[in-house]
């Protein structure tokens, strides 16, 4: 809706209405969630982020379980469930169209003109299926950003000025009930996958600079698929998904160009990485910086983001229009070390805290950038055709400035702070603009959504985890994910635990005995429907005011450090308040269940020791060694 501002989310009140909310029941797998859950359908962009009339509103067309299985309204979809839990089925294929009124049958054209005409239509091609609908394949733009939290974007009411970002959600589709992954390398994986971390080996931490790992080479990556469909295919920063070896690097896997850095941090200006190599015992500091598969060097003292736009602009500038293009800009901003040129920080003087300061100034930073590269678009002939996506890599750190307010927890955790991501599509192929879109969305349905725009297929890939979500962006449909695994780690180890309260539940520990199915001292976390599960110790649950705006740095849970499982109904507690745990024990158990489904079926955890053969002592540069 013109003129209209995206609000933060109003905090709820009416918990009163939990007593007489329809649940799912039956034998495992679940039966649907109750079809009230979170993003149902879409609103104006200038909606409160959760203001439904009552606790059984809904979008026009859907229908409301009722007891005793009747339902209102049209009849519900079938649901289908496979490796990447359930979703809606629709029978109907892209060429279809709903039902209007009848009306009488009557010729169009008169008998004579018929047969040529039906010999015209014959030999015309087939109209194209591909999800935007156009006559020619779309550029696909993906801007990443580095642990940007909830409440570091003006759209969700952030004192941090973002006026690029919050234009561009305003004019398209903001992604409120999108999530990704509580750390670098897992999202990064399950965007170029899609597929969880679960099934890649990678659901424990990061991979670090000196472990022999990435990607497994047997995962068709996405811009291989892109390639196939007749992309080009650029990235642009931060790859962080393993260079042990060279089949590892972005131009193995399915980039035609990449420029950037290869590990998961560096200084902004030297671009250099320090780190301890355990069985050496020395730190050392080295360049991480390439052009291609060649080390960079001539870029000291230049701050990344400004570079790494500028190389994205040129390669949009160079670029046909004609050209079917793909670009991965996955900036460094806003991730640690909190760097940035000094002319930015005069806008923040008001933030009292040094860290919430510098990273304002960073995101502002960042901001700008976005609107250089729509701006290139535009002023080279190829936004009429862009799909625009923006997303965060995970929820912000807190320790280093972010803010995720009024989610609970921050990086590292499965807490709404960890996984909730900040992202939006825009585009002049958008079916609807201007809206709020409350869908559940993963970032592991980008892959399928981008290959079916690009006209793709997913043949050759691993069985996917992710969803074609287009229609559910761009016409509001109801999304064909209705549930989601947040990650399953027996081995987690928070690095940055709340202060006082690191206690981490013994391994074979359950807190809720009376359920064998899924070991509960495990760190997961399930999302069906409505319904969350968290289960062993999920990570820091402290609440983090924005430093800007709160004298108070941090309200701390009141859970005991031994707790071990909680339910929430994110619906109508997105700030995972109000524990139900002991209210719905059926739930439980049958989320319990589809847990202990997704262990069964994973792959066990790749987590290598350090190899003191990584060290760049040598060459002076990070990179393969094996």
């Amino acid at each position: 809706m013109p003129g209209c501002k995206v609000h933060r989310w109003e905090r709820h009140r009416a918990w009163a209405r939990f007593k007489r909310l329809p649940s799912f029941h039956g034998s495992s797998p679940p039966a649907p969630p109750p079809l009230h859950s979170p993003g149902a359908g879409s609103e104006p962009a200038g909606a409160p982020a959760h203001g439904r009339s009552g606790p059984f509103s809904r979008p026009e067309g859907v229908e409301v379980p009722l007891q005793g299985g009747a339902t209102l309204g049209r009849s519900v979809p079938d649901f289908v469930s496979g490796a990447g839990g359930w979703r809606r089925h629709s029978s109907r294929s892209c060429g279809e169209r709903r039902m209007g009124p009848r009306r009488a049958a009557r010729p169009l054209l008169p008998a004579v003109l018929r047969p040529p005409l039906l010999l015209l239509l014959l030999l015309l091609p087939p109209l194209s299926c591909s999800g935007a609908g156009v006559g020619r394949p779309p550029h696909l733009v993906f801007l990443l950003a580095d642990d940007l939290g909830w409440n570091d974007v003006g759209f969700h009411g952030s004192s941090i000025l973002t006026p690029h970002l919050d234009a561009l959600a305003a004019g398209g589709v903001l992604l409120d009930n999108y999530y990704i992954q509580p750390l670098c390398t897992p999202s990064r994986s399950q965007l170029l996958t899609g597929r969880y971390q679960i099934h890649t080996g990678l659901q424990h931490q990061i991979i670090w600079p000196c472990q022999p790992s990435c990607v497994p080479l047997d995962e068709k990556l996405l811009p291989q698929l892109l390639k196939e469909a007749g992309y080009t295919t650029h990235m642009v920063g931060k790859w962080h998904l393993g260079m042990y070896r060279k089949e590892c690097l972005p131009t193995r896997r399915g980039f035609d160009t990449y420029f950037g850095y290869l590990l998961g941090s560096e200084d902004y200006y030297s671009h250099e990485r320090c780190t301890l190599i355990d069985a050496l015992n020395v730190t050392r500091c080295a360049l991480d910086f390439r052009d291609g598969e060649e080390v960079a060097a001539g870029y000291k003292n230049m701050y990344s983001t400004n570079v790494f736009t500028e190389r994205a602009t040129a390669l949009i500038a160079n670029h046909p229009p004609e050209k079917p293009l793909f670009l991965y800009l996955a900036l460094q901003s806003v991730h640690e070390p909190l760097q940035v040129p000094e002319e930015y920080l005069k806008p923040y003087d008001f933030i009292q805290d040094k860290n919430r300061r510098h990273y304002a100034a960073m995101v502002s930073l960042m901001d700008e950038a976005v609107g250089n590269v729509t701006a290139a678009l535009k002023n080279h002939g190829l936004w009429d055709n862009t799909i625009f996506i923006f997303s965060t890599d995970n929820g912000g750190q807190t320790l280093a400035g972010g803010n995720n307010w009024p989610l609970r927890g921050r990086k590292w955790s499965l807490w709404e702070g960890g996984v909730r991501g900040v992202g939006f599509v825009v585009s002049p192929l958008l079916k609807q603009k201007g809206v709020k879109n409350r869908e559940l969305i993963h970032i592991s349905d980008w892959l399928p959504t981008l290959v079916k725009l690009a006209g793709g297929h997913t043949n050759g890939t691993k069985p996917l985890d992710g969803f074609d979500v287009w229609k559910t962006i761009s016409e509001g449909s109801p999304s064909p994910r209705v549930e989601l695994l947040h990650n399953i780690d027996p081995n987690f180890v928070d690095i940055s635990p709340c202060p006082g309260n690191s206690v981490v539940p013994a391994k074979g520990d359950s807190s809720f005995p009376e359920y064998s199915a899924f070991n509960t001292s495990f760190h997961a976390a399930i999302r069906h429907g409505n319904w969350k599960l968290l289960t062993g110790y999920p990570g820091c649950g402290h609440w983090f005011p924005p430093p800007s705006q709160s004298s108070v740095s941090e309200i701390p849970s009141l859970d005991p450090p031994t707790k071990t499982l909680w339910l929430f109904d994110i619906d109508q507690d997105p700030e995972e308040r109000h524990d139900l745990s002991r209210e719905y024990p059926h739930i439980i158990k049958q989320l319990l269940s589809r847990l202990q489904f997704y262990h069964r079926h994973s792959v066990p955890v790749f987590y290598p020791a350090q190899d003191p053969r990584c060290d760049p002592a040598g060459t002076g540069a990070w990179g393969p060694w094996m």
